[in-house]
């Protein structure tokens, strides 16, 4: 199948560390997106192991049959759906064995009706010569054998944060560059922003990484995911704020990396459809509220509005035995899911375990 760059639309993807979504969590929110306005899915849990850490084999005879339950949902409800890839291991290693396992396994995940392919070299150790000229050969590979015809890479410097450098090593010279003039124009390279988890995006920022990618990004939106050691102890229940609707020309995709909290992930999402509707008319505390409203009830809306700086910014590292029983005690009464894992977060039931890094 030819290979095309992937029409500005926007997508989820489910890129995060630590506890993962339920199945029928997972099926339901496929179907909120549809209905909601996105266009994409993306399947790539970090803690999925047949996609990273032994990213050389095969799922289980009952995941096959999920993933192609999901491709079939998927179709039926007219969203692109795709899977993430991370080869761990094999930017160090590169060897013509390996080689041939990247080919097989996509291969592999081309059989479950894929029409996105993520190949994904961030949050890897590195250290090789000639990182982006390595990368683009792997992806050549990949483009070798592959039959669906979205492909997406995210680079290993996802972002023009030093955070990176910091845990990784300097960037070689020229990487972006390398990677936009190797790569087929048809492949999508990701981009965070100027920060991992970017609280806002511009169009300067945006042209400039354009012109070092020869493309436009695809943006991988890092809110509301809350998969770190700091931000797993807070909620991101809060509206989209601070991306103008204009990144629909200055972006390939916009694809948001939810949180570990399938349910309460909905309310957020729910508000970026609205943010590109409405454009400069978009009112971000409207938003919030109309989607808490809608989706979790109007009074437990009501007390979600009233604590959103608690879940937002102050989180569990501020929270009192008292403060603890009086939230338990508010959410307590709602019999839902929404109400069900604010609970369970209350009760350290998504604790950040720092062995999902390396897992």
């Amino acid at each position: 199948m030819p290979l095309h760059a992937l029409p500005f639309g926007l997508g989820l993807i489910e890129g995060f560390y630590g506890r993962g979504w339920e199945e029928r969590d997972r099926r339901d929110c496929i179907e909120f997106l549809a209905k909601s306005g996105y266009h994409y899915y993306v399947y790539a849990p970090k803690g999925d192991p047949c996609l990273r850490k032994n990213w050389r084999g095969r799922w289980a005879a009952d995941a096959e049959r999920l993933m192609h339950d999901i491709s079939a949902q998927c179709a039926r409800q007219q969203l692109l759906w795709g899977t993430g890839l991370s080869p761990l291991g094999l930017v160090e290693n590169p060897t013509p064995g390996n080689r041939q396992s990247l080919r097989d396994k996509v291969r592999y995940l081309d059989g479950f009706g894929t029409q996105i392919l993520c190949i994904l070299f961030d949050d890897m150790p590195r250290g090789v010569d000639s990182l982006g000229e390595l990368q683009c050969e792997l992806v050549q590979e990949v483009l070798s054998v592959t039959s669906t015809p979205h492909v997406l890479v995210c680079p290993s410097y996802y972002s023009a944060d030093p955070i990176l450098e910091k845990l990784f090593g300097s960037m070689p010279p020229r990487y972006w560059e390398t990677l936009g003039s190797t790569l087929p124009l048809e492949v999508g390279l990701f981009w965070t922003g100027e920060q991992v988890c970017s609280r806002s995006y511009d169009e300067e920022s945006l042209r400039r990484i354009a012109g070092s990618f020869g493309r436009l990004p695809v943006l991988w939106d890092n809110y509301p995911v809350n998969d770190g050691a700091k931000a797993s102890r807070l909620l991101h229940l809060d509206a989209f704020r601070n991306r103008p609707a204009s990144l629909a020309q200055l972006s390939t995709a916009h694809f948001v990396n939810p949180m570990n909290q399938c349910w309460l992930s909905r309310i957020p999402l729910a508000t970026l459809p609205r943010l590109y509707r409405d454009g400069p008319r978009y009112e971000p505390d409207v938003a919030f509220r109309r989607a808490a409203d809608e989706l979790c009830g109007r009074e437990m809306g009501a007390l979600l509005a009233e604590d959103l700086g608690f879940f937002q910014t102050a989180g569990l590292a501020s929270l009192t035995p008292d403060l603890r029983r009086m939230l338990v005690d508010r959410y307590g009464r709602h019999d839902s899911p929404y109400a069900r894992e604010l609970l369970d977060w209350l009760a350290n039931g998504y604790a950040f375990d720092p062995a999902c890094l390396t897992d």
